[in-house]
This record gives C-alpha cells, structure tokens and sequence, in this order.
C-alpha cells in the first residue's frame, strides 16, 4: 500500500470507462485506457480486485498513486470511487477523476481543479457519491468534429483504425498531464495542457 503520511499522501486516479469486450474500443472507455498507459509507463499492475474495481497501487514521479478502473458501469462509477477513498483514507483533494469529454473536440484535455458533471453520467454518479463537485479532473476530447446523430450511440461505438495513431498521442499526453499533475499540482498542470491543439488541415 502507498505511503499516506501528511508529507506524501497518496493520490487516487481513477478512470472511467465501461467493462466488458463490447466496450473496449469506445470513446467513452478513454479514461480506462489513460490509466492503463501511465500504468504501463509505471509497471504497476491494475489487477487487484477491490471495491467493485481494479485497482493498483505504486509510484508515479514520486507520488504515491492508487490507480483504478471500477468495473461497474459508467453511469454508477461514483460508489466504488467513493468506498476506494474511504479504504485509504484520502480526501477528495487526492483524488483525479479521468474520462472522455464529448463537449471538447478529439485530442484536446482539460484539466481542472472542480466543476459540474457537464452532463457526463459518469461524473454525475461520482458528485452524487461524493457528496461536492470539489474534486480534481482530466478531460479527454472525443467529438469528431462534424455533427452527431445520436451522442448516446457515438460514445459507445467502436472506435475505427484510422483513430489508432491519434489516440495512442492523445493517451502519451494524458499521461503526461496526470504525471504533471500530481508532481506539481492542479494550477501548473493547467497552464501546460489546457491548450488548443492546432486544427488539421
């Protein structure tokens, strides 16, 4: 188990995301597939089974991390984050909630130290959990940039080949704004990856 002392208090990031083969390859699996990449990055493995969830426990940048991936479904995500707080005995100031964004375009992130759900399920069980929108979060971009249909189906469908070498870029980011998260805080996190990526031509 990470160190939890005042100096060095874990953090909890936790991934949202749908469980079963069905949803392995969707948009809204994003957050599953951030922690796995800096999971990879870390050789922490996300295997231990607790609180309805896969969880890890390790070291990122220095950081004490509790790694997870609740493998309820996404619209009740919120219990099994709350019970996993509880059990290590971390406020809501150590916890980075990461997940797919419809409101941002593919490939941008936002991270930001509080807000509303937005609309996002996933969120709203965790708000609801939690008891305060007070909690720290990474936002992976997914629209495609040309209307949708049905936002509900678009989400849970297979992601296609021609998305593979964007999302593997996306992912190295996301990773990259967890670790600079938790190494230097919310706020300087924000002023390096809340930018727009420049638009394809």
């Amino acid at each position: 188990m990470p160190a939890t002392n005042a100096k060095q208090q874990a953090w909890l990031v936790a991934g949202l995301g749908n469980p079963g083969p069905e949803y392995e390859r969707t948009p809204h699996n994003l957050g599953f597939f951030a922690v796995d990449r800096l999971a990879a990055r870390h050789a922490i493995r996300v295997t231990r089974k607790e609180a309805n969830s896969l969880v890890g426990l390790g070291e990122v940048k220095g950081q004490p991390v509790v790694l997870v991936k609740p493998q309820t479904y996404m619209n009740v995500s919120g219990p099994a984050v709350k019970m996993l707080l509880d059990k290590y005995e971390l406020p809501l100031s150590q916890l980075l909630l990461v997940y797919d964004e419809l409101a941002l375009p593919w490939g941008q992130l936002r991270i930001r130290p509080k807000g509303s759900s937005a609309g996002h399920n996933g969120v709203k069980s965790v708000i609801r959990s939690a008891g305060t929108e007070e909690f720290a979060r990474l936002r992976l971009g997914i629209h495609p940039g040309h209307p949708l249909g049905d936002s509900a189906k678009f989400v849970l469908e297979p992601m296609g080949k021609p998305q593979g070498k964007e999302l593997d870029e996306m992912l190295d980011r996301a990773a990259d704004a967890i670790e600079s998260t938790l190494a230097r805080g919310v706020e300087k996190a924000m002023a390096i990856y809340n930018v727009s990526l420049r638009p394809r031509l």
